[in-house]
């Protein structure tokens, strides 16, 4: 089994991995098949089903669809050429996607919110069909958004191809026990295997650009939400705090008698401030999802700015381990909210971490797996309700309360010698086995807990 580190963490734009990425992605990819079609198309239609019916508005579900097939990739996303081109998309209800020519779309009838049942597939399901001159359906595919921006079409879901195809790597573990079993074997650490799979598949110079480049937008968007106050958009009006915290922290530093938990609020402040930046829209890196993306990071620049000894030099390490754990978690049960609740994302997000910082505190292949477990452990059960539909409460202070768990759990299995009694792989199969039988209504539909208890204006 191999998932990269440039699958798990990947460069985007909020406010989801699964409902914005993910339809934008899925967009693109039938913009490539209809180019391949052995006929002209004049239209194109879509339908959003599941949670990307019931939350899509608040996700910009619908948005990030259009613009994917105006022939927009989260990737290279402009937002101010966004911005004009959805305005000659309502002006014309034309799209002109490079390569084929202008096609007919009207953003108000031809993609449809379906709130009737779930696709059989996955809760994150959409159709996309290109229509002829007369307007008939003549090619149709239906996609899947699995969460952190990975879609599969139908086919590819009944397949169960749920890794990324390629030559075999030197250390293909696809559990936690494989790992560390190929950990003893090879005397290796767990981010050394990694590496040598990552370089089998995309040379050592390109991934550590890559892995460097990950950090860098991570912690850019750090700094952008610590220096950003406002409104977010989406009609909660709620306000960015990260900016007024860091302020007050600055601000006490060097007075007498501080209280020890205050480094929570160091933790929460870098985490709180990524995931603001993703719910005004900004530029993340999914960790493994937009909705958790600010978890990873905020461990990370913890570690370098308050632990003792640490170098940026070992971040490569971090993010190695964190993707090791990550992949297994969405190798064997999931990391999509609207799948398994938010247990999947911002659960998986501490689990990994906190492997990732024991890792760079010097821990054991064993101490890493036993980190991953406390923290994924005790997120066991929690639900995705987002308040109207948006990444913001409680999705941003849960990123805080995600990232300080993190630590903890890396900090209690840095004191014991690795041995414990519930092994990382029987937690993430837990964890599976809760998202199957967890209600729809607390995944990622807004139909239960804080989204219907919680005003919505």
């Amino acid at each position: 089994m191999f998932l990269s580190v440039f699958d798990m963490f990947k460069v985007g734009i909020g406010p989801s991995s699964s409902h914005t990425m993910g339809p934008m992605v899925a967009a693109a990819r039938f913009l490539d098949k209809m180019r391949a079609a052995p006929f002209t198309c004049h239209g194109v239609k879509g339908s959003l089903h599941g949670s990307l019916a019931f939350t899509g508005i608040g996700h910009a579900t619908d948005r990030a669809t259009i613009l994917g097939l105006a022939g927009f990739v989260p990737e290279t996303y402009d937002h101010e050429k966004a911005e004009t081109v959805m305005e000659h998309i309502r002006e014309t209800h034309t799209l002109s996607p490079e390569g084929l020519g202008t096609l007919r779309f009207n953003p108000k009838e031809d993609l449809v919110f379906d709130f009737g049942p779930n696709l059989p597939g996955h809760a994150n399901g959409m159709i996309l069909m290109a229509t002829d001159s007369q307007g008939d359906t003549i090619l149709q595919e239906t996609y899947y958004s699995i969460g952190g921006g990975f879609v599969m079409t139908e086919a590819e879901l009944a397949a169960g191809r749920n890794t990324e195809e390629g030559a075999p790597v030197p250390y293909p573990f696809k559990s936690a026990a494989e790992m560390l079993q190929m950990a003893e074997t090879s005397g290796k650490s767990i981010a050394q295997m990694k590496k040598a799979n990552e370089i089998s598949r995309k040379g050592e110079t390109d991934m550590t650009a890559g892995v460097k480049r990950i950090w860098q937008v991570m912690n850019d968007c750090i700094e952008r939400g610590m220096n950003t106050d406002g409104i977010l958009p989406g009609g909660l009006n709620v306000k960015r705090r990260a900016k007024g915290i860091r302020d007050a922290l600055i601000a006490e530093r060097g007075t007498n008698l501080q209280a020890p938990h205050k480094i929570n609020d160091w933790m929460s402040l870098y985490a709180m401030a990524v995931n603001e930046e993703n719910a005004a829209g900004g530029q993340v890196v999914t960790a493994p999802t937009n909705g958790a993306a600010g978890v990873v990071p905020a461990v990370i620049r913890y570690y370098l700015d308050h632990y003792p000894g640490a170098s940026e030099a070992h971040v490569e390490d971090f993010l190695l381990t964190a993707a090791a754990i990550g992949g297994l978690v969405k190798f064997n049960a999931s990391i999509s909210g609207a799948e398994a609740g938010c247990q999947a994302e911002v659960g998986s997000a501490a689990a990994m971490g906190a492997a990732g910082l024991c890792a760079v505190m010097g821990g054991t292949p064993m101490q890493i797996e036993n980190a991953a477990e406390i923290a994924l452990e005790h997120h066991l059960g929690m639900t995705c309700d987002p308040v109207k539909g948006l990444v913001q409460v409680p999705c941003i202070e849960r990123n805080g309360l995600g990232a300080i768990k993190a630590v903890s759990a890396a900090s209690l299995a840095m004191r014991g010698d690795g041995t414990h009694l519930v092994p990382l792989d029987a937690c993430i199969e837990t964890m599976r086995q809760t998202g199957a039988d967890m209600m729809d209504k607390y995944k990622e539909t807004s139909l239960g807990g804080l989204a219907v208890n919680v005003p919505n204006c």
